[in-house]
C-alpha cells in the first residue's frame, strides 16, 4: 500500500506545471489533496479532473507572497480533511533579465514568490507538525540552485535560498522530530515558461533553453517517489534533467 493513502497534502502553485501534475499524481496515489493557487478556473478544472477520475481533491485560493493567506490556506485543509501530513512548496516565478538592465520589479517579485512564499508555507505547516512529531516537507528548487545561467543571476540566487533552508530545515527539524525533508531539483520544464519572459534577449535565451525541457509528469514522478517512503526514510535531493542538453 502507499504510504501516501489518505495523506493530507498541499501543494502550492498547483494551477499548472509541476504543481498541476503532482497534485494528480497524489491524487492517484490515494492522497487527500488541496491544490492552492491565485488562478481559481485552473485549480478547479483540475480538482474536477481529479475527483472525476476517483480521486480527492480540493483548492484554495491563496497568496503565498502573504502569511495570512497562506495560513487561511492551511486552515481550510484542516477544516476539510485534517491536520497537514505533507507540504509541496513548488509556487515559484522564473523572470529572466541581465544584470545591466536592474529589473528591480522582476527580482522583487521573484523574491517575494521564490522566498517569502516558501518561507511562508514552511511556517504555517511546522508547528503542528512538530507537535505531532510527523510530517513531510518538499522544496521545489531547480537545476540553477546549483548551476546558474545567463540572464538568471537572481532566479538562481533564489533556487540557492531553497537549497540553504532545505539543508538547515533537514538538520534542525528533519532528524529527531520525525519530518522527512526533501528537496527535488529540475532542469528546464516545458511549462511554456519562456514566452513570458518580457525581456527579448533573454526571452530568446529561454526559447532555446525550453527547447530541451522535460515534461511537468516525469518532475511529478519524482516528486511521488521522494515522498512515497516509509517514516524511517527520507530522500534528500533529487535532482531531473534531460539525458541530452547543450550547455
Amino acid at each position: 500500500m502507499s504510504n501516501l493513502k489518505e495523506k493530507v497534502t498541499i501543494v502550492t502553485g498547483a494551477s499548472s506545471g509541476i504543481g498541476a501534475a503532482t497534485a494528480k499524481r497524489l491524487a492517484e496515489k490515494g492522497a487527500r489533496v488541496v491544490l492552492a493557487g491565485r488562478n481559481e478556473g485552473r485549480l478547479a478544472k483540475i480538482v474536477e479532473e481529479i475527483t472525476r477520475s476517483g480521486g480527492i481533491a480540493s483548492h484554495h485560493v491563496a497568496d503565498a507572497t502573504d502569511f495570512e493567506s497562506t495560513k487561511m490556506l492551511v486552515a481550510f485543509a484542516r477544516r476539510t480533511y485534517g491536520p497537514v501530513d505533507i507540504l509541496v512548496n513548488n509556487a515559484g516565478l522564473m523572470l529572466f533579465s541581465y544584470w545591466k538592465n536592474v529589473a528591480v520589479g522582476d527580482w522583487n517579485k521573484m523574491i517575494d514568490t521564490n522566498l517569502r512564499g516558501y518561507l511562508h508555507a514552511i511556517a504555517a505547516v511546522l508547528p503542528s507538525m512538530l507537535e505531532r512529531r510527523s510530517g513531510r516537507i518538499l522544496n521545489m528548487s531547480s537545476i540553477a540552485g546549483v548551476h546558474v545561467g545567463d540572464a538568471a543571476g537572481v532566479y538562481g540566487a533564489t533556487k540557492f535560498f531553497i537549497r540553504g533552508i532545505t539543508e538547515s530545515l533537514r538538520k534542525e527539524v528533519g532528524v529527531g522530530n520525525g519530518i522527512q525533508i526533501s528537496m527535488i531539483s529540475p532542469g528546464v520544464i516545458d511549462t511554456g515558461w519562456a514566452d513570458k519572459v518580457e525581456d527579448e534577449t533573454a526571452r530568446k535565451i529561454a526559447g532555446e533553453l525550453n527547447k530541451q525541457g522535460i515534461p511537468p509528469s516525469s518532475v511529478a514522478d519524482a516528486v511521488i517517489y521522494a515522498l512515497d517512503q516509509p517514516p524511517e526514510i527520507t530522500i534528500n535531493d533529487i535532482v531531473v534533467h534531460p539525458t541530452r542538453q547543450d550547455w
